[in-house]
């Protein structure tokens, strides 16, 4: 049962590739098509970042998570390198569950 499921998905990966390397070129060319491929990853992101953030299962929770998401957005603003966005937002979250 469990391969069956692997082969299906694996099919169904491969069949929506092929769909999408069989759009003629005239219609990925038109302006909105683009600009709505530019932003479907920055809001398939922006979606799994807000429910790894305020989620625990099937409840909101706020903690220091969101604190620490806040200070990495602070840090891109003032356009800090990535590790030190990711070694800051990682202190401001342990800081706040340290104290507690």
């Amino acid at each position: 049962m469990t391969w069956l499921a692997v082969l299906l998905a694996a099919a169904g990966c491969y069949l929506l590739k092929l769909a999408g390397l069989s759009v003629p070129p005239r219609v990925l060319e038109h302006p909105l098509v683009r600009r709505v491929a530019d932003l479907i990853p920055v809001a398939l992101l922006a979606a799994l970042i807000a429910v790894q953030v305020a989620a625990s299962g099937s409840e909101l929770v706020l903690d220091a998570r969101l604190a620490a998401l806040a200070a990495a957005a602070v840090l891109l603003v003032l356009r800090a390198p990535f590790l030190v966005v990711v070694f800051g937002s990682a202190l401001v979250a342990a800081a706040l569950r340290a104290l507690a």
